[in-house]
């Protein structure tokens, strides 16, 4: 705690610098699955004997990957709260790079919640394979959670919905239609009760992205850095009628109400950007049973980002997604044009004879879109060449 050592990133930041590239930065306070990536050891211990500073489902299961957000401003950590430290590291940052900010340093990403993206972790049991995936639980059950949706249930008069989470809803890799909760029609969701636990459960994830980016925002704002926070793309079961992928991960986007607002109301008020995976995913690829519809999500969001006037950056999901260069085309081109997009995975399959070829095709069609294909260059170094330069300075692309 408190003790930083930056020097391997400070040597990653001058070849940027000295290679005349930019530098698009992600702090995280999350650990990591794949690949294996702990959390800090004095957080891990602390951990061992106070699990409630975790989130934990209906079962009692804590996920160890990142805190609960209903410690955020709990002095849980040997004294100080998460948000405390998060400040001291983002400080600590910035004393560290301020050569590097603005210039080589353009952009920074502030890790909201799992994998860094602001949600609950509703989905971290993978669905078994070759299953559609499931609507995920809520991650209500930690000591903390429970402890604030009893004060919120008392102050809103009914005592007794605040002993937990809902008693209907179905498990991680279950179907909407498994129990009632979910169900299109009659489902709890609709009723009061329903209307009064998703606003509670939606409104603390929201607050909980408000404290973290209004940090960022505080201590970056100074800077010529523009600060990104990411919103993931739950996009399962989003043609029925309750969608209860996003409402598990704390978003109450429902067909009858736009769970959206709120969360763009929030980056705009923090002067923040948002980053929107999934840019590379089209509805005719997706499994007919999931009733999914990842263009028809990533269509509200922007609509509502545009609304607010908060800023879009892009990311991919899928590692040759199919037809995912074109889908990305389609979305970086489009009337709300991205403030940026990263490509993501770069390694074995990016630079394969399989898949280079169609990337600088893709890249080079982005800057020089009446490029007929005949055209195009079949020399490899001048095609590597075609991704390094663009005739167009409103299109921004990068790779990761």
């Amino acid at each position: 705690m408190g003790k930083y050592d930056w020097s391997g990133y400070l040597a990653v930041a001058e070849m940027v610098q000295k290679a005349g590239l930019k530098l698009h930065v992600s702090l995280c306070f999350h650990a990591s699955s794949q690949p294996r990536i702990p959390l800090p050891k004095w957080v891990t211990k602390i951990g061992e004997s106070q699990s409630s500073i975790f989130f934990a489902d209906r079962s009692g299961q804590h996920y160890q990957q990142c805190l609960s957000l209903a410690v955020d401003d709990l002095a849980v950590l040997d004294g100080k709260t998460p948000v405390q430290v998060y400040q001291g590291f983002c400080e600590s940052f910035k004393s560290t790079f301020s050569p590097f900010m603005g210039s080589t340093i353009t952009g920074i990403s502030m890790g909201l919640g799992p994998d860094g993206e602001l949600r609950y972790p509703s989905h971290h049991k993978p669905a078994k394979s070759g299953t559609i995936t499931g609507v995920g639980e809520f991650q209500c059950y930690d000591t903390n959670m429970l402890n604030l949706l009893k004060q919120y249930a008392e102050a809103n008069g009914n005592p007794l919905w605040g002993l937990g989470g809902p008693h209907d809803a179905p498990t991680y890799d279950q179907a909407p239609n498994s129990n009632s909760f979910f169900k299109d029609h009659g489902g709890s969701w609709e009723s009061p009760y329903g209307d009064f636990f998703l606003s509670w459960y939606s409104s603390e994830l929201v607050s909980h992205g408000n404290r973290l980016l209004s940090l960022a925002s505080s201590i970056f704002g100074d800077t010529e850095v523009n600060v990104y926070g990411k919103v993931p793309l739950m996009h399962s079961w989003y043609k029925t009628r309750a969608h209860p992928s996003e409402l598990t991960a704390g978003f109450y986007n429902t067909a009858s109400r736009n769970g959206y607002e709120a969360v763009a109301e929030m980056f705009a008020r923090n002067s923040c950007k948002i980053i929107l995976p999934g840019m590379d995913l089209s509805d005719e690829h997706q499994p007919h049973d999931a009733l999914s519809s990842p263009e028809s999500l990533l269509a509200q969001i922007r609509t509502t980002c545009n609304k607010h006037r908060v800023e879009v950056a892009g990311q991919n999901l899928a590692s040759g997604a199919p037809g995912g260069l074109e889908q990305i085309k389609k979305n970086m081109l489009g009337e709300n044009p991205l403030d940026l997009f990263t490509y993501q995975r770069m390694g074995a399959h990016f630079f394969s004879p399989e898949h280079f070829p169609s990337f600088t095709e893709f890249v080079r069609s982005l800057s020089q879109p009446e490029l007929h294909p005949d055209d195009l260059p079949s020399d490899e170094a001048e095609a590597t060449e075609s991704v390094q330069t663009s005739s167009d300075p409103n299109i921004h692309l990068q790779t990761a």
